[in-house]
Order: structure tokens, then C-alpha cells, then sequence
């Protein structure tokens, strides 16, 4: 029974799209049973028309209405700068109403009106993705009213003589429901929101609430909500958690990047590509080949119905509505893959791609430097093992703004993950007194005096024992400065310290004892307790996935893949062994990185793209035939400036792309093609009197629902 109620609703709804469908379906009971009635006798004879009955009358009223609606179509679309070339349908059913071919007649109008229900429906199944992103779009917002952060707080604090702030019996009674909901459009700079559980964050700004979950796969793809804390911005288009949250609006809606979004996904779908603006001028030698062939079979045989035989077979619609269907169907499969494009046009580009650029730094690489490995200094006495090293340097460094410190907590909180899990085993290997220290058994280590000295490193106490992490000198060093000499026990809080004369030496020879680092890496040095330990190595990682994609690009014929780095070249050309990359441009400030692109570009027959992330790469983006953005949803110079945005960091979204790109178009060429060579073996066999009219008009209708759903399939992954 849902079953039954659904298909009617589905059938209403196409109805509602198209009003005149509904009519001419009922007009076919009367042309049925009164089809030749006459009341009226001979007194209504008109020339060419003769006498038609009420039934045929009635479908000659539904055939001037379509006629005019269409004729008003075709010079919107003239106006519009699209050929208009519906006029294939208008004589075909003028031609059948001067033949007295009324079945014919009804059937083109059906196949017209139809044929507009099919189209209404293809559009909405291809651009499913994208009507999905636009429904999701904030409508409303709760600007918050209380006394003290109001609009009306900033303007007059109404402070009094006392030192209080007077608060009205307006405010008080404002207070009462907290805040008020405006539409998103009304939301002005400052103002503080409350997103309740479940809604949508209706623009950019800061979170004031102490921690928010968000749920940001409307804007990245992200499938896991993301756990933010007080300060982090909040994007327009998260969805929030189960608790309420508080914010600061930072732009107002026109500005926010979900409206970004929307306006690229709007620009995409008002695009018109070249090969659909092709699709339009082939549809006119068709008509004149339609008129040629239905002419000539006229003047041949005779017999004025040829003529109509002919038309009613001769259907553009393969051209007119299979093109732009399978485009947008591509377009809306790139939006659920995460990649918004800025125009049609650069889908078909997409598919024509032969050389590829990338940026190495958070392109190719993870964006920051990872953690490779932990090296104790040889000759060390320490308890201490690789997993508390990471543990202890990662607790530290999560208090600090140092380009290698989000690495390094990173690898401390895995390592912490490892020694509670190992704690939870039963496995207890630290002695008395230490055991009993605070932090052991805790499920967070216990962290005080943090304290950072900018440029040499991070220094605190974790679970009791002084800590220290960044340079060698700064590391090895004491509280007072000067390196640590003599044996001291290996996890006293406070071991003894004495100045050392040489002290240069003495960090070359810890230097030499932990060996050499390879051209891409760095070090971190840890001491513990004011005795060296250890350093930890990082460098730029690829990212897991990076030689998988290059070798998927090879596999799409690409036929050059390119580094362009500022980078030096010693670890650009480690980078590209890692992943595959066939040529290596490293050392380049951003001007040479354009000549690089621009040079590639204007080379014969190359169609160039450019993959980069950072601000630095927004002019040779935008220099590259086609300019792709990687960013984790924020808006950055590089996404502007780019025409297609990958919107889920996920540098396997190129190779996907590129495939449907050429797909989508692949389909759209199978679609037009078959539509067309259908339709003209129809035309030259209704010519030789082969096909009937009233036959011919619904083959031709069934040659546009085998185009139209061809090209849907564009929506079907088989990359």
C-alpha cells in the first residue's frame, strides 16, 4: 500500500511540474468517444481544416496552446543566446493537424508534454547531490539577547553612578526566552548565536561554548564528527552535537563558507560546457536534414502525410536534453565525491588532463612533519623506553606553537594510548618511588610549569620529572643554562648540574653519538630529569595513499607527473622517489612555479592541472589549465582562485575526477549518438511509408526515453 502511495504522489508531483501532462492524457477520452461528433452539422467547415468533430476540435485547442508556449520558449532561448530549434516539433504537429492525423496529433502533444516530465525528472535525479547541498543550507538563526552580550550592549552599557550596569525591563523580559530567531540573512558582525543540538550552524564564526561536536560532512565529506574547544572556528553548514553551543558570528551569511559552496555548485549548474554549446548548433543541421527528408518524401510520393510521417520521428531531443542531463548528472557525482567545480566547462577539461603539477607540502606530504622514529642516546642508563620519551615530549609540546609540535603530540597521545592500554594489561614495570608519583595509573599524565622559551624549545614537569624538548643545546642544558656533566641517577627529579667549560664540544660529541639525519628529517632532542635521553626525528611524510594515486593517474594516461616545491631539492627528490612523481622542480619561489605551469601550458596539445593547498599556490592555480584546491572545507586563497575545489583534503578525489570527467562524457557522446541514429533510421524509413504516423510520433517519444536514460546512467559508479 506505501508502495501504491508513493508512485501517486510521484505522479502528482510530476503533474504539478508539468500542468498541461494531466490534460492531454484526458483529452484522448473524448477524441476516443466523441471524436467525430458533430452537433453543429456542416456549419463549422474551415478551409485545410475541414470539419473536424468536438473531439478532434478539442485536441486542436490543446495543440494552439502548445504551439504558442513553445514558440514563446524558443525566442526566450533566442534571446538567451541558445538557438531555439523546437521548430521540428511545432510543424510536426502542425503538419499532422493539416493532415487530419489528430491521434497523431495527441500523441505528439503527449510526446511534448511528456517529454518536459522526463526532462524535469532527469534534471532532478542528476542534480540530486547538489539539491541535496542546497536543502541542507542554514535558514535561521538564534542571536542571543541576554543582558550584556545583545546587540544593544555594546551601544549602551547603561552604567550608573553605583557601578552597576542598569539592566531594563526590556532586557529582563528578553532574558526570559534567551534568544531570538532571525532569518540567517538578518545575522550581523558579533552578534552571539546558540545552535541547538542537531541544527545547523547558520554562519562562520568563533566558538564560545568550552568544547562542541560537529558533524562537517555537508562541507568536507568528513564521515566523523570532529571534537572542537573554545576559540576553534566554527563553519557554516556543521551540523551540531547533542549539546547546545554558543558562538561569535565572525561574517555574516553572504560571506560564510557554506554560501561559498552553494555559490559554486549555482555557477557550476548555470554553466553551459563547449560540447553541450556543440550539441546545440549540431541540433540545427538535424532540423534542416529533418526537412530535407521529409520534404523530399513528399514531393516524391505525393501524398501530403508523408510529410508528417517524417517529423514526428524527427526528434533533436538527444541533442537538446541528453547533453546538459549527463553533464549535470557528472557534475553532481563529482559533489558527492567531494569535489565542487566552478563551471561545466571544466569537466570536460577534467577528462582531457595529460600533465599534472604538484605542490610537495601538504599536497603530496601530510601537513605537518611526522614522527618517524625515536632514537635513545647510546650509553644512556634510563629506565625510560621509546613509548614514555613520546609520551612525556608529546604532553609538553601540546602547550607549544612550534611548527614540529603537533607531530610530536600527535605521537605522544599514541604513545600514551599504548602504555594505558600495556597499564590495563597488568604490566606494572616502574619501581618504587616512582610508581607512586602523581600520574602513573592515571588515564592522563599530570602536566605543571610549562613553560616556553621561543625558537629553542618547551620545558615542564610530567607525572614529577622535569622535561625538556627542542634544540641540543637547549635540551641538554640545564635550568641554569649550562650543559649537564657527571653521572647522576637516572630519574631523580634533580640531578646534579655543573657549569662546563667547552660546552660546544661537549653538544658535538652528543650530536655525533646519536648519528646523522637524512636530508628530510629533523630532530627534536629530549632530556629527562637534566640527563639527555633521546631525539625524535620527523620529517614530511608522504601522505598513505600518495603512490597509489600518482600510479591511478599513469594508469588515466597521464603522461608527466610534476613536483613544484620551495623545498630543497635534496628532500624534494626523497618526496618524489616515495611516491613517483617523474619530474622534480624543487627550490622555487611562487613566480617560478607560474613560469614552470605557464611554459607546460602554452606546449602544443598539453593540457595542464596544477594540485596545491596553501596560499602560496593561488597565482600558478590559477595559471594552470585546470587549478585544483585541496582544503579540509575552510576557505583559502587557493580555493579561490582554483575552478575545481576538493573539499575532503584527500588527494585521491584527482585520479576520481579525472575518471568522471571522462565518463560523464563518454555517456553524453553514447546518448546523442544513439538518439540520432535512431531517429534517422525512424525518418528514412517513415519516408518510405514504412512507419505509420500515429506509430511514428510514439517511437519518436520512446527514442527520447532511451537517450534521456542513457545519459542518467551517468550517475552509476563503475570507476
Amino acid at each position: 500500500m506505501s508502495r501504491l502511495i508513493r508512485f501517486f504522489t510521484k505522479i502528482l508531483d510530476i503533474c504539478k511540474l508539468v500542468p498541461m501532462l494531466p490534460v492531454v492524457v484526458i483529452a484522448a477520452i473524448p477524441l476516443a468517444l466523441l471524436g467525430d461528433w458533430r452537433p453543429w452539422g456542416n456549419a463549422m467547415a474551415i478551409p485545410v481544416l475541414g470539419n473536424p468533430g468536438f473531439g478532434q476540435w478539442l485536441v486542436i485547442a490543446l495543440v494552439l496552446v502548445i504551439v504558442i508556449d513553445t514558440v514563446r520558449g524558443m525566442i526566450d532561448d533566442l534571446r538567451h543566446g541558445q538557438v531555439g530549434v523546437d521548430v521540428l516539433a511545432v510543424v510536426a504537429i502542425l503538419s499532422t493537424v493539416a493532415v487530419a492525423e489528430y491521434w497523431a496529433s495527441w500523441a505528439v502533444t503527449l510526446m511534448i508534454t511528456s517529454g518536459e516530465a522526463i526532462e524535469e525528472y532527469a534534471q532532478a535525479k542528476a542534480e540530486r547531490s547538489l539539491t541535496a547541498l542546497m536543502e541542507a543550507a542554514p535558514q535561521t538563526a538564534h542571536v542571543v539577547n541576554l543582558p550584556g552580550v545583545g546587540r544593544g550592549f555594546a551601544a549602551d552599557k547603561g552604567d550608573s553612578s553605583d557601578g552597576f550596569r542598569r539592566v531594563g525591563s526590556a532586557s529582563a523580559a528578553a532574558a526570559a526566552h534567551r534568544f531570538d530567531t532571525v532569518p540567517v540573512e538578518q545575522v550581523q558582525l558579533g552578534d552571539v548565536l546558540m545552535v541547538l543540538p542537531g541544527e545547523t550552524v547558520p554562519v562562520d564564526g568563533e566558538l564560545l561554548s568550552g568544547t562542541a561536536t560537529l558533524d562537517l560532512s555537508n562541507i568536507n565529506g568528513e564521515p566523523v564528527p570532529r571534537e572542537v574547544f573554545a576559540g576553534a572556528r566554527v563553519m557554516s553548514g556543521a551540523v551540531n552535537g547533542s549539546t547546545a553551543l554558543t558562538m561569535r558570528a565572525t561574517q555574516v551569511a553572504a560571506d560564510s563558507q557554506y554560501q561559498r559552496i552553494l555559490e559554486l555548485v549555482a555557477s557550476a549548474q548555470e554553466s553551459r560546457p563547449a560540447v553541450v554549446k556543440t550539441a546545440d548548433r549540431l541540433a540545427v543541421p538535424f532540423t534542416v536534414l529533418s526537412l530535407v527528408i521529409a520534404g523530399v518524401a513528399w514531393a516524391v510520393s505525393g501524398v501530403p502525410t508523408r510529410f508528417a510521417q517524417v517529423l514526428v520521428l524527427a526528434t533533436p531531443c538527444p541533442l537538446l536534453i541528453a547533453a546538459p542531463v549527463a553533464y549535470i548528472a557528472g557534475t553532481g557525482r563529482l559533489a558527492a565525491a567531494g569535489v565542487l567545480i566552478k563551471a561545466q566547462d571544466v569537466l570536460e577539461n577534467l577528462g582531457r588532463v595529460t600533465q599534472v603539477f604538484f605542490d610537495k607540502t601538504g599536497t603530496l606530504t601530510v601537513k605537518q612533519p611526522q614522527v618517524v622514529r625515536v632514537e635513545m642516546l647510546p650509553g644512556a642508563a634510563t629506565r625510560l623506553n621509546e613509548d614514555h620519551v613520546l609520551m612525556m615530549a608529546g604532553a609538553v609540546e601540546s602547550y607549544s606553537v612550534h611548527i614540529l609540535s603537533k607531530g610530536i603530540a600527535k605521537a605522544g597521545a599514541e604513545a600514551l594510548a599504548g602504555l594505558r592500554q600495556r597499564f590495563e594489561d597488568g604490566q606494572r614495570l616502574c619501581p618504587e618511588p616512582e610508581a607512586s608519583w602523581p600520574g602513573h595509573g592515571r588515564e592522563y599524565p599530570v602536566v605543571k610549569n610549562i613553560n616556553e622559551d621561543a625558537g629553542k624549545g618547551v620545558s615542564g614537569e610530567v607525572n614529577g620529572h622535569a622535561v625538556r624538548v627542542g634544540r641540543l643545546s637547549f635540551a641538554a642544558a640545564g635550568e641554569d643554562g649550562f650543559l649537564a656533566v657527571g653521572e647522576a641517577a637516572p630519574l631523580s627529579p634533580r640531578s646534579g648540574q655543573l657549569p662546563l667549560r667547552g660546552g660546544a664540544q661537549q653538544k658535538d660529541d652528543l650530536r655525533t653519538r646519536f648519528g646523522l639525519l637524512q636530508p628530510d628529517e629533523m630532530a627534536s632532542y629530549v632530556s629527562v630529569d637534566g640527563r639527555l635521553i633521546a631525539r625524535i626525528v620527523l620529517r614530511d611524510v608522504p601522505r598513505a595513499n600518495a603512490k597509489a594515486v600518482l600510479a591511478k593517474l599513469h594508469e588515466l594516461g597521464v603522461t608527466e607527473l610534476a613536483m613544484l616545491t620551495g623545498d630543497k631539492r635534496a628532500s624534494a627528490n626523497i618526496i618524489a622517489s616515495e611516491v613517483g612523481i617523474d619530474e622534480v622542480h624543487a627550490e622555487l619561489f611562487p613566480e617560478d612555479k607560474v613560469a614552470a605551469v605557464r611554459a607546460a601550458t602554452g606546449a602544443g596539445k598539453t593540457v595542464t592541472m596544477m594540485v596545491g593547498d596553501g596560499v602560496n599556490d593561488a597565482p600558478v592555480l590559477a595559471v594552470a589549465d585546470i587549478g585544483v584546491a585541496m582544503t579540509d572545507g575552510t576557505s583559502t586563497a587557493a580555493s579561490e582562485s582554483a575552478q575545481v575545489v576538493i573539499m575532503n583534503d584527500n588527494i585521491a578525489a584527482v585520479p576520481r575526477a579525472i575518471a568522471i570527467a571522462r565518463r560523464t562524457k563518454r555517456v553524453m557522446l553514447q546518448a546523442v549518438i544513439a538518439g540520432l541514429v535512431l531517429a534517422t533510421i525512424g525518418m528514412i524509413a517513415a519516408a518510405f511509408d514504412l512507419i505509420p504516423v500515429v506509430v511514428g510520433a510514439f517511437l519518436q517519444e520512446a527514442i527520447d526515453v532511451v537517450s534521456i536514460l542513457w545519459a542518467l546512467t551517468a550517475l552509476i559508479d563503475r570507476d
